[in-house]
């Protein structure tokens, strides 16, 4: 049984930014924390579906869509020893747990993000959904 993954938890991922897809590229330049935004079982085939979000120490463009996160949610997503972070809303990969090259059935899971910070990153991507890029990371 894998682990049944809930939107907040923060796990490592080679994370595949839309411009590096867009040149070609097809694998992630390095492991990167991430946020799971959205972790849905389907009915049907019984998959989980994965909506993933980069964390990034760099500030974003001023163009792109990113929240700061606080130091008590890095610590909380076991992401505190990084130095000022952001989470990119405005692009996001899409995985299938079950047919993942990236996931592993027991995945190890860094921590996980409050409540209230995992709502606040959900309503800024619904936001940001219309303009937002999707990365296909499953054949």
């Amino acid at each position: 049984m894998s682990h049944e993954f809930r939107p907040g938890e923060v796990i490592y991922y080679p994370y595949l930014w839309a411009w590096q897809q867009q040149r070609g590229e097809t694998e992630g330049r390095k492991q990167r924390p991430v946020c799971v935004v959205v972790a849905i079982r389907s009915a049907g085939d019984g998959n989980t579906h994965l909506v993933l979000l980069a964390i990034t120490t760099q500030p974003p463009q001023a163009e792109r869509i990113a929240l700061e996160i606080p130091d008590i949610e890095c610590r909380r997503a076991g992401i505190g020893d990084l130095n000022q972070s952001w989470i990119v809303v405005d692009e996001y990969n899409y995985d299938i747990v079950e047919h993942s090259w990236y996931i592993e059935p027991h995945q190890e899971i860094l921590g996980r993000f409050s409540k209230s910070f995992v709502m606040k990153i959900g309503a800024t991507f619904a936001k940001a959904r219309t303009q937002s890029g999707r990365v296909k990371r499953f054949d």
